[in-house]
């Protein structure tokens, strides 16, 4: 008993002391010192003006508590507001901290708002908080003794806070070099008990949530966490379910996506995740778009390495203009990182209506980014999942080329090319892309500086082949093309390539071109280089020489001595045939010119020289045709008549609205001169046998 009053009066005396203790430090509390004190040493250290406005309240018992009320710390040099708060509370239990346990009852902070700013220079506005403005002397070294003698700095931390609420927080964060602004706004943090031990490297935390909204730009956006406990230890780490949902909405679109990790368990050296599942709903315009994609996480902490081995997934797109309305592609695969050597790899897997899609995807480094990939498709028809023209823009366009009106053309813009670094290899099956239907493409592409180069680049095409190379350069918003097709039959490939039916025959395309511009008008008028054309067995269609050649004899039998030239429209059944033909052309500003045209059938022969506008599309050739034989064929025994005549044919034009012209006034002058030569020559019995025989041809003599 003796004993247990001894104890008593200890405890008692001991309590009074801590009391007393407590008593004077509620009673030496200055809160306006205090403020004073520290407005002061802010304004001293940083040349920051703190203006606490409300008084500070102190609690001493069972908790030692400060309150204060508003609060704001502006930028240095006292101007601009940097942060400002509403009130704050902390309260700390006060015997704890006699064995240097921190034991927080509660910390509230209310209306809360920062800025920070990211300066042109690269600095931020908070560096001379965070020590980054200038450079500290390294503290001196303690000898053993001094370590030994008391010293208890390196002393394990124990934290436990009973509960944190930030309620009604503001973060701004501005980049004055891109100008863009990010504020999250509404911003309520909250947590149950949060417990940490340096010492033994813990953490742990109950009923983790954070919800906040935002804008960047001209899209708003919510975040929303929720964890319902997160234990992290060296020996073993576990998580219940981590769900994190995220809104994005802008103009015209919404996206909403939610990441949910479940089995989350680990240590200091790995970490496994049960399941990672991501599941993605957007919307923009009348696109929608659903993506689900999940797969267990093996992680190894020391190595920095991560790896999804079992991935999963699908994606299922809608848009009412896609003529099959809905596409849904299922997703399987694999992806390891590597943190520590910046690097990844990709496998993936999918079915695209009745293809089949393989892709390979490396990243060697991360910043600036230096990619490789390689994809092999069977068969991809791009035409069949682009949504048609729609009829209103038709009229418009007709409508504006009825009024003479240039129509209105999308901005080219390669800008895209600059930054990444890629290289890899296509293949594709069969593909039909703007009509052109071609196969066994293989391509390797290059990526760098923010030029494309395409190189090789071979297919198959139109019962022929071509090889050659293609490139795209943001410098400039330039373009090549080299290209040899060989055996192409040319008519199907004009035909899908640019809607036009002015030639047949099958051989050889020769083209090295280049160009700039920043619309398709502006590429084709900018257009340069050479090209040369060999085809076999074919026909130039919208006109029958033969037939043109066989009116000339009765026009010029019924002119005295002179002949109107007469313009005729290309005709869709008329065609004039050959066994070969060969051109090639200069190009230079969009306007190819060609002085060497030969085509040769068993009757015709035909040269030419002229002007094809390309950036105008129009055309101004004149082509001299010369008929050679005709006892069959075109023509016929009427052709016989004008048998080795060369006649001039102006053709000219848009493309699409040719014309082609016989120039007859020169021609019929020439017979006129050639008759009276006859008449002279029969008078002198000196005439030309030549000219003779065209003139009974020509006049029926």
């Amino acid at each position: 008993m003796k004993a247990l009053r001894i104890l008593g009066i200890v405890l008692g005396v001991a309590l009074a002391l801590v009391a007393a203790g407590l008593g004077t430090l509620y009673a030496l509390f200055d809160g306006e010192r205090i403020k004073g004190e520290l407005t002061r040493v802010v304004m001293e250290q940083k040349q920051r003006k703190l203006d606490i406005a409300g008084p500070l309240e102190l609690s001493v018992w069972p908790s030692v508590g400060i309150k204060l009320g508003r609060l704001t710390l502006s930028e240095p040099g006292g101007k601009a507001e940097f942060l400002a708060l509403d009130s704050a509370r902390v309260e700390v239990a006060v015997m704890p901290l006699l064995s240097r346990q921190v034991k927080v009852q509660r910390i509230e902070v209310n209306g809360l708002k920062a800025t920070l700013v990211k300066h042109k220079d690269g600095t931020l506005n908070i560096a001379d908080l965070t020590g980054g403005a200038g450079d500290k002397p390294a503290p001196a070294k303690k000898s053993a003794a001094e370590v030994g003698a008391g010293d208890t700095a390196g002393a394990p931390l124990q934290i436990d806070i009973a509960g944190i609420k930030i309620a009604n927080a503001q973060l701004t964060w501005r980049d004055e070099k891109s100008r863009e602004t990010t504020t999250l706004s509404n911003l309520d943090f909250g947590s149950g008990r949060v417990q940490a031990d340096s010492g033994r490297q813990t953490l742990s935390v109950d009923a983790l949530s954070l919800a906040a909204k935002g804008k960047t730009g001209a899209d708003s956006f919510e975040l929303m966490l929720d964890v319902p406990r997160l234990n992290i230890a060296p020996e073993k780490s576990s998580g219940e379910t981590l769900n994190l949902t995220a809104k994005l909405a802008g103009s015209g679109r919404e996206l909403v996506a939610k990441l949910v990790l479940s089995g989350v368990e680990g240590n200091a050296k790995a970490l496994r995740i049960g399941k990672l599942a991501l599941d993605l709903d957007a919307k923009a315009g009348e696109s929608v778009l659903k993506a689900r994609l999940d797969s267990p996480v093996a992680a190894d902490i020391a190595a920095q390495t991560v790896a999804l081995e079992k991935l999963a997934g699908s994606i299922d797109l809608a848009n009412p203009q896609m003529p099959m309305k809905q596409l849904k592609l299922p997703l399987s695969g694999s992806l390891r990182a590597d943190l520590a050597k910046q690097s990844a790899a990709l496998d993936l897997g999918t079915r695209f209506d009745e293809s089949n899609i393989a892709l390979k995807l490396k990243v060697a480094k991360f910043a600036p980014l230096a990619l490789g990939f390689d994809l092999d498709i069977d068969t991809l028809n791009v035409d069949k999942y682009l949504p048609p023209k729609v009829a209103e823009e038709k009229a418009a366009a007709a409508k504006t080329a009825a009024q003479g009106k240039p129509a209105a053309e999308d901005k080219l813009d390669f800008s895209a090319l600059k930054g990444p670094e890629v290289t890899g290899a296509l293949r594709i099956g069969r593909l039909q892309v703007a009509k052109l239907k071609l196969a066994r493409l293989d391509a390797k592409i290059r990526l760098a500086g923010g030029r494309l180069d395409v190189a090789p680049l071979t297919m198959d095409l139109y019962e022929g082949s071509t090889s050659g190379s293609l490139f795209l350069n943001a410098a400039g918003n330039q373009l090549g093309l080299k290209q040899n097709l060989v055996g192409v039959s040319i008519n199907p490939l004009l035909k899908d390539l640019a809607d036009k039916d002015l030639l047949e025959g099958r051989g050889n395309v020769a083209l090295d071109v280049t160009s700039r511009g920043d619309s398709v008008t502006a590429l084709k008028k900018a257009l340069g280089g050479t090209a040369s054309l060999s085809l076999k067995d074919g026909a130039i269609k919208g006109i029958n020489l033969a037939q043109t050649m066989r009116d000339i004899k009765g026009k010029l039998g019924s002119l005295k001595g002179k002949a109107e030239d007469t313009t005729q429209k290309a005709k869709a059944g008329d065609k004039t045939d050959f066994s070969e033909l060969t051109a090639s052309l200069k190009i230079a500003n969009g306007v190819a010119r060609n002085d060497d045209l030969a085509m040769k059938s068993p009757f015709l022969r035909l040269s030419g020289a002229g002007d094809i506008d390309i950036g105008g599309g129009r055309m101004d050739y004149l082509a001299r045709a010369t008929l050679v034989n005709t006892s069959t064929g075109q023509g016929g025994k009427e052709a016989d008549k004008v048998k080795g005549l060369t006649v001039p044919v102006r053709i000219t034009g848009p493309f699409d609205a040719l014309a082609y012209k016989p120039e007859l006034g020169d021609l019929a002058a020439d017979m006129a001169k050639a008759k009276l030569e006859e008449r002279a020559g029969a008078i002198t019995g000196k005439g030309d046998s030549k000219a003779k025989d065209k003139l009974k041809g020509l006049f029926g003599r």
